[in-house]
């Protein structure tokens, strides 16, 4: 399975949709599902998307995360490391905190895949430099304006006791989309890879992120979501044998004829342009689109 070579280039596309729900919210806008304020395309980022990832190693293979979900403090984790390599940061030198970024990149996941800014406490003396990481990822965009909605729902839970005698329920807020397909392109980077000290199976279980994370990451407000497609292009040289750009062109998703109001995955269909893979390139569907199963 070359799409699982740390030593090789892939450049990859990543087809999921949404039904009834919002699948990445704006806080700028009363968290409405983010959209493109010209096309009013929809928007999913890249740091919602390494979310989703780094939530699913963590469950599935009890991972070690640089950026845990919640209530751990960058600092605390820098520290770590250098407990790790058994060095007093406001003492450590160069070499040492070159180690202590090695233990990093060796320990979570994410640091090796992603990277990460390992200087933010300086003042403490835990500055490990930076990470460039051989994963890199695009804003996702859906192929079809969506409709951002605002919900009114009705609930029986009274939020002040005060207010119990004057009423009985009180009003509440969901926001979402009833449909959109979502496009997001991705490259990783043997080079960078050497640095971190990726693995296969830390390509193997990456992929599996990708296909699976929304299964780990059931919520109302996100609605019914799913990943409908991965491609990944590997190249047989390690700068790449064509351009990502090119090779992102060859899948190809357009809404059926008839259809005005998308509503389901079966309203597009995706095409893969096979004959048009350069010389040098291999393509791996780890979810085949066109028939919506692993392969």
């Amino acid at each position: 399975m070359n799409h699982t070579d740390p030593t090789k280039r892939h450049d990859f596309v990543l087809i999921f949709d949404v039904t009834d729900g919002n699948p990445n919210g704006d806080p700028d806008a009363g968290n409405l599902p983010r959209t493109d304020p010209e096309t009013m395309q929809g928007i999913v980022t890249d740091v919602c998307l390494k979310r989703k990832v780094r939530d699913y190693v963590t469950v599935a293979a009890g991972e070690d995360i640089y950026m845990e979900h919640k209530g751990v403090a960058l600092n605390a984790q820098n520290r770590k490391a250098f407990e790790g390599i058994e060095v007093e940061p406001k003492k450590a030198t160069p070499a040492e905190r070159d180690s202590a970024r090695a233990w990093m990149c060796e320990n979570f996941f994410d640091v090796r895949m992603f990277g990460a800014v390992l200087s933010t406490g300086q003042s403490e003396g835990l500055n490990a430099g930076q990470v460039r990481g051989p994963v890199q990822l695009t804003f996702a965009r859906s192929i079809d304006p969506v409709l951002p909605q605002d919900i009114s729902i009705t609930r029986v839970a009274i939020t002040r006791e005060s207010d119990r005698e004057q009423k009985e329920t009180e009003m509440g807020r969901k926001t979402l989309i009833p449909y959109g397909l979502y496009i997001g392109h991705g490259f990783f980077s043997p080079h960078l890879a050497a640095q971190t000290g990726v693995t296969e199976e830390d390509l193997e279980l990456f992929w599996s992120a990708l296909v699976n994370a929304w299964d780990f990451d059931r919520s109302a407000a996100r609605g019914l979501m799913a990943t409908r497609g991965l491609y990944v292009f590997t190249h047989e040289k390690p700068l790449g044998n064509a351009p990502a750009h090119k090779l992102f062109d060859l899948v190809k998703t357009e809404r059926n004829d008839g259809v005005d109001a998308p509503r389901a995955f079966g309203d597009y269909t995706v095409t893969v342009n096979e004959d048009g893979i350069p010389d040098g390139v291999e393509l791996s569907a780890v979810v085949e689109a066109r028939e919506g199963v692993v392969a």
